[in-house]
């Protein structure tokens, strides 16, 4: 049988620097999480979204075996992945059979370069499930510096990147460049991807990036109230969970996921009482 007992010493815990830097990580993560899941539901892409976590697998296993950083590693599959499914998958459609054909073949090969090395297979443990207590500043450094590029590009591409998510067709005939903006979406959120899986992992991924935003859309009406509530669902879950994480001895990622996804159940349920 399993005991979660409160830890009378956790407010030393919340305040350790290792917990310090998960809360700011929690800021960062919340931040891209929150305004690209609302692309990737309004854009109908959250089958992408979740295979763009599995897709950077063989990349961080493969840069285990070379000897280079994991975050690079990763990153450079899930973008490479992300480009090739933006390219292949013009039409929500054909992303749908872009999307599966490379998620297979990344997955084997991830499998495959797991069992090359003990080392790399014991990466992929912490790679499928996170582990946001061993964010470091160096980590934190490019979470924030991602945000602020991806702030900077959204500020460039908002309204046909909105326009085109909302209503390809007529995007498409009113000349917006839909299938750039295809390119772009899937390029962020290969970035969003990258800074989340250290967070809850590529297993819990929509926790973070989906499920905050599907809350969102029920309980808001604009596309901007939306992102800044998914922000904040997010950014509650993420601290919420390191916080009773620390009071009851449990995996964050799981507390993480259970805060989201009550988040979602309740918005859900309060809806359907007014309907």
């Amino acid at each position: 049988m399993i005991h979660f007992a409160f830890d009378p010493e956790w407010m030393e815990t919340v305040t350790a620097p290792f917990m310090v830097n998960a809360f700011v990580a929690g800021v960062c993560i919340a931040l891209a999480a929150g305004v690209m899941g609302y692309f990737t539901i309004a854009r109908h892409s959250t089958f992408a979204a979740h295979a763009l976590a599995h897709i950077g697998l063989p990349g961080a296993t493969g840069a285990v075996l070379l000897g280079l950083p994991v975050s690079a590693g990763l990153g450079a599959f899930a973008l490479g992945g992300a480009l090739i499914i933006g390219a292949l998958g013009k039409r929500a459609s054909q992303r749908e059979i872009a999307t599966g054909t490379v998620l297979a073949f990344a997955t084997g090969m991830g499998l495959f370069f797991a069992r090359l090395s003990s080392q790399a297979s014991q990466q992929m443990q912490s790679i499928l499930f996170g582990s946001i207590l061993t964010i470091t500043d160096a980590q934190i450094k490019g979470f924030a510096i991602f945000d602020l590029m991806l702030i900077a590009v959204l500020a460039i591409v908002y309204r046909p990147l909105l326009f085109s998510s909302l209503d390809e067709q007529v995007a498409r005939a009113k000349g917006v460049p839909v299938g750039a903006m295809n390119l772009v979406f899937m390029a962020m959120m290969a970035g969003v991807i990258t800074i989340a899986v250290p967070a809850v992992g590529t297993l819990l991924i929509f926790a973070l990036v989906i499920t905050p935003a599907a809350t969102a859309n029920i309980v808001t009406a604009s596309p901007f109230a939306a992102m800044v509530t998914a922000t904040l669902i997010c950014l509650a879950s993420i601290w919420g969970g390191l916080v009773l994480s620390a009071m009851f001895p449990a995996p964050p990622s799981f507390v993480i996921v259970t805060i989201s996804t009550l988040f979602w159940a309740v918005a859900r349920g309060v809806a359907a009482l007014r309907r």
